[in-house]
């Protein structure tokens, strides 16, 4: 037998060896390795952020289940995998065992990831094919660990058609257990539904994760996610993106949110941000959230993979990594109350003001294009009105209604709206019309065209908001508290903003003639030189 010049590498070995090799085809086909390969920089931050902070909780002896929903070729998983290998080997843990579960819609990263898992020894069966969002391959699993990088701004209308149900004639819901959820201060009834736009569909892998948190562990469950910049925002009062941000604050889940340099992935340069989240939060932690600006630290890449162009260096990662387990203020990183990013979608409305003008031009025109059987109607109209404008309709209408029950008049459904429309037009200076009188109190009709909402952060009271701002302006509005909801929103360069202030004109003026001065003669110059050239 011959000499053996290199012993054999083991399964886990093996399994490095492939997955180098995917990385690198990747990195060099990068237009489309966004879509499934996130850089190894970032997943190390998520790994760092999601670990570390309960590294002295692992225990020897123990199972740890980690699961990306979206897991593409399996590389978050392998890392997380490989991370916490090492800190707990570092700690002095020992037997430690750690499954991978992940599951993934792309027909050939599910076989590259399925692969990997062989190769290693892993179970390829925890790897599932399809989609996360209409397809619960794990149903009634929780996890330990969670990372994932979802696609972002990508529809889910195919998962959206393929959850909804309902009865043949009648409009179709999605009835997913996992997207429509109980929250405390809800009625028993009620039902808060996490149904975003159809055009976008990352926050519902969140959700999913959730869903999959492990309640009765000391550890519980964590996760990192990575998200665009419009999961911090999109989404008014009441839809869907906001539902999930409010059903996560809540429950006082957010840990977190990174924002990470722009170019930092494949095939997109936008803002990125990291989201992280447990059900077992430090007592420290509890009622807070921390907001990190990390968008200053990275490092040039000598050569682009695609759009990416710069990169987090060790270095960066454990300064991020500092700024989270410090978790105190400094110019980088933001403490926050939950409550500080909610508010109240008021909506205010104003009285519907009508003059009444009754001219000859507008019966002539009223008669010739309206149906005969309401002419009388008109006629009383201008008997009571006159030739002049009146500005209270709620005589008007009285007057109206009289005739109507004195003479039998068979009026029908929309006689006075067409009436109305003839021979009133708005008048901010007429009076309001009113829409019912008790005892104790006189409602108006509302007029849509001057209808407003406010958001009102819910650390401010509503009515001392609503006076401040609004009554000061328009003493006639008032808020129909049936409309009012609840609503989430994470702004986050609020936080961050630094004040320029704007240049003096001396400044101005000045840069303004040293330019001039620049380019004294310049003209004279190019013509001269042309008629050279000539």
């Amino acid at each position: 037998m011959g000499e053996v010049l290199r012993p054999g590498l083991t399964n886990l070995g093996m399994g490095h060896v492939f997955e180098e090799l995917i990385r690198r085809f990747n990195e060099e086909n990068n237009e489309e390795a966004g879509e499934h390969f996130t850089p190894r920089d970032i997943i190390q931050l998520m790994t760092h952020l999601i670990f570390l902070p309960i590294k002295d909780e692992i225990q020897s002896g123990a199972e740890y289940q980690v699961y990306d929903p979206a897991c593409g070729s399996g590389g978050m998983l392998t890392e997380a995998e490989d991370f916490l290998q090492k800190l707990t080997q570092a700690a002095g843990k020992e037997n430690i065992k750690i499954e991978l579960f992940g599951q993934e819609v792309n027909p050939e990263t599910f076989a590259i990831c399925q692969s990997d898992m062989l190769i290693k020894g892993r179970n390829p069966s925890n790897i599932k094919y399809g989609s996360t969002l209409s397809s619960d391959d794990f149903p009634g699993k929780q996890f330990d660990f969670m990372l994932a990088n979802p696609p972002y701004g990508k529809s889910w209308k195919g998962d959206m058609d393929a959850l909804q149900e309902g009865q043949e004639g009648r409009k179709k819901e999605v009835r997913d257990t996992r997207y429509i959820v109980a929250l405390p201060g809800l009625a028993q009834d009620k039902k808060l539904p996490l149904i975003p736009r159809s055009n976008d569909g990352q926050l519902l892998f969140l959700v999913n994760m959730l869903h999959r948190m492990k309640q009765q562990t000391v550890l519980g469950s964590r996760i990192a996610v990575v998200h665009n910049g419009s999961a911090l925002f999109t989404g008014d009062a009441g839809q869907g993106e906001s539902n999930i941000r409010q059903w996560i604050i809540e429950h006082d889940w957010l840990e977190a949110i990174i924002a990470l340099p722009l170019d930092m992935f494949y095939n997109t340069g936008i803002a990125t941000y990291i989201w992280l989240l447990s059900n077992k939060k430090p007592e420290h932690r509890r009622g807070k959230i921390q907001l990190i600006d990390a968008t200053n630290f990275y490092k040039k890449l000598r050569k682009n993979l695609g759009k990416k162009n710069c990169q987090l260096t060790s270095e960066h990662i454990e300064t991020i990594t500092q700024l989270f387990l410090d978790f105190r203020e400094t110019p980088a990183s933001k403490i926050c109350d939950n409550a500080d990013f909610g508010y109240h979608s008021i909506t205010i409305e104003r009285p519907l003001r009508l003059t009444t003008h009754v001219t000859a031009e507008r019966m002539s025109k009223f008669k010739a294009t309206t149906d005969a059987r309401l002419h009388p109607l008109a006629n009383a109209l201008q008997a009571f009105v006159g030739q002049e404008p009146h500005k209270d309709f709620n005589h008007v209408r009285a007057a109206l209604e009289t005739y109507v029950k004195q003479n039998f008049f068979p009026l029908q459904r929309d006689d006075f709206k067409v009436l109305c429309d003839a021979f009133t037009e708005k008048d901010e200076t007429a009076e309001p019309i009113i829409k019912k009188h008790t005892k104790t109190a006189i409602s108006y009709e509302s007029d849509a065209e001057l209808r407003d909402t406010e958001k009102v952060p819910l650390t401010e009271s509503i009515e001392h908001y609503f006076a401040r701002e609004v009554l000061l302006n328009v003493p006639d509005a008032w808020i129909d508290h049936t409309k009012t909801v609840k609503g989430y929103e994470i702004l986050f360069n609020k936080y961050f903003y630094k004040y320029q202030p704007l240049r003096s004109l001396a400044e101005i003026t000045a840069d303004i003639l040293a330019l001039e001065m620049e380019t004294k003669g310049l003209l004279s110059h190019i013509v001269s030189n042309k008629e050279e050239m000539q």
